[in-house]
């Protein structure tokens, strides 16, 4: 089963990283995480980090994904010859844009992808050509960040472009751009998610969505969202650091 097939069938879970180090890649497939997503927008890692990132999280059985910083056809291009399984694009606010992220992922007849086997994505030539360009179109996922009120707004339009896999809404920017910067829980702003959520199961459009508590994790999926990427590393380490030293001495 591919982990697209995955996600149709029961919600996964995951987590942005910003962390360089490896090691954090590799504890998060040994936690159980189901995905990581090597964030290139917020984070401070480069594409030679970014590739042992996803050397770690393959090892521990973590499905890797990598957030680039733009819509941009090299960026998409080089996340995944490095091998990143899946890629996570900011900004998606209309039709034009979501059929150019599909258009830099995949491999002819779906995509006009940038062809080269000679990269890791293709275990370095050791995958015969035909066997490495089907084997990608198969297994590459396309997420794309619906974070604003013009994106909902073409939502109908975005939900018509084939070979898109997941919507994914982030509440921050949304919230943002709705006049509300970092009320996330605001019933304006939960009540425009569910409008993405609702209409985008009604086109069998997998939903994906940024949480921070388990609580919110579950409202989600119970609402039909089954790609949950809960916090940040950089935050979960805080949190946890925190908590032990305010356990210790209370």
């Amino acid at each position: 089963m591919n982990f697209i097939d995955k996600i149709y069938e029961k919600p996964v879970i995951g987590t942005f990283s910003k962390i360089t180090d490896p090691a954090v890649a590799e504890i998060a497939g040994y936690a159980g995480l189901d995905f990581i997503i090597i964030d290139l927008e917020h984070g401070p890692g480069t594409v030679q980090q970014s590739q042992n990132l996803i050397r770690a999280a393959e090892k521990a059985g973590s499905f890797p994904v990598i957030r680039v910083d733009d819509n941009d056809e090299k960026k998409i291009l080089r996340a995944l010859d490095i091998g990143a399984k899946g890629v996570q694009v900011p900004g998606i606010s209309n039709r034009e844009q979501a059929e150019k992220l599909v258009e830099y992922s995949y491999y002819n007849p779906i995509g006009a992808r940038g062809v080269c086997r000679y990269v890791r994505a293709a275990e370095y030539t050791n995958l015969k050509k035909e066997e490495y360009f089907s084997k990608s179109n198969e297994e590459i996922i396309t997420i794309a960040h619906i974070e604003g009120e013009e994106g909902i707004n073409n939502l109908d339009d975005i939900l018509m472009v084939e070979h898109l896999d997941i919507l994914f809404i982030g509440p921050y920017d949304l919230s943002q751009s709705m006049g509300i910067p970092g009320e996330v829980d605001s019933p304006k702003l939960l009540r425009k998610m569910e409008e993405v959520v609702e209409k985008s199961i009604e086109k069998n459009k997998i939903v994906g969505t940024f949480v921070e508590t388990p609580e919110s994790a579950k409202r989600w999926i119970k609402a039909g969202v089954h790609y949950i990427a809960y916090s940040v590393d950089v935050g979960l380490l805080y949190d946890k650091f925190s908590y032990v030293k305010k356990s210790c001495l209370n």
